[in-house]
C-alpha cells in the first residue's frame, strides 16, 4: 500500500481563521487521502519579529472590522454556530497551547482543538486560564488536571520554545499555515484545499 502524503497544520488557538480551519480540515485531509500533522505554535513570537505589539486585526481598526463580518459570513457557510467574540483578543493561548503540544500526536488532538475553538469563538468564553482548558479536557473524558500538570513541566516548555524557532526558521507569518512535504507554504483557510491537493501532487498548469 502507497505511504500517504503529510501536511501540516500550523494553527494558533487565538486565530479566528484557524478555528475555521481546524473544523474542516481532518474531514478533508481524510477524504484527500493525506496523513494530517497537528502543529500548535504562538503566534505572539512571530508577530513580536515583524515589528507588531498585537494581532494585525487590532492594528489595524478597519481591517479587524471587516475579519469579524467575514468570519460570522464563513461560520454561517459552513454549518458552524453563529461567531460570539470573546471579551479579549486576542486571548492568552498558552495553556492550551502547551497541552497541544502534549497532545499533538495523540488520537484525541482533533476533538481537543476544536473543543477549545468552540469554546472560544462559539460560545465566547476565555481559554487562558489552565482552570478552562482543564473543563474543556475533562468534558472530553481526559483527565484535565493531570493532563495539564504534565503541560506544565520543562520538556513541553521546551518543545514549545522549539516549534516556536521551527516556525521562523521555515518562515511562517502567520495561521493557519499549512506545510507539504516538499515545503510549499500555504496560508489562510481559503488555502486548506489548495494544500490538500499539492500535497498529493496536483499542481496547476505551469507549476512543478
Amino acid at each position: 500500500m502507497p505511504r500517504r502524503p503529510t501536511l501540516e497544520f500550523w494553527f494558533e488557538f487565538a486565530s479566528t481563521y484557524s478555528y475555521l480551519a481546524a473544523t474542516r480540515i481532518e474531514a478533508l485531509a481524510e477524504a484527500a487521502g493525506v496523513t494530517l500533522r497537528w502543529r500548535p505554535f504562538l503566534l505572539g513570537p512571530v508577530f513580536a519579529a515583524q515589528g507588531w505589539t498585537s494581532s494585525p486585526f487590532n492594528l489595524y481598526p478597519a481591517k479587524g472590522r471587516h475579519m469579524w463580518r467575514d468570519l460570522a459570513r464563513e461560520a454561517a457557510r459552513l454549518g458552524l454556530p453563529p461567531v460570539v467574540r470573546p471579551e479579549s483578543f486576542p486571548q492568552n493561548s498558552l495553556a492550551a497551547t502547551r497541552v497541544a503540544v502534549l497532545g499533538a500526536e495523540e488520537p484525541w488532538i482533533g476533538a481537543y482543538v476544536r473543543a477549545v475553538y468552540a469554546a472560544e469563538f462559539a460560545r465566547g468564553h476565555s481559554i487562558a486560564e489552565p482552570a478552562a482548558i482543564s473543563g474543556i479536557l475533562n468534558g472530553l473524558d481526559l483527565d484535565g488536571p493531570a493532563l495539564i500538570r504534565a503541560a506544565t513541566q520543562e520538556p513541553v516548555k521546551s518543545r514549545l520554545r522549539s516549534i516556536g524557532e521551527e516556525a521562523k526558521s521555515r518562515g511562517l507569518f502567520g495561521a493557519p499555515s499549512f506545510l507539504t512535504e516538499d515545503g510549499e507554504l500555504f496560508w489562510g483557510n481559503d488555502r486548506l484545499e489548495q494544500a490538500l491537493a499539492w500535497a498529493v501532487g496536483e499542481r496547476p498548469a505551469g507549476m512543478r
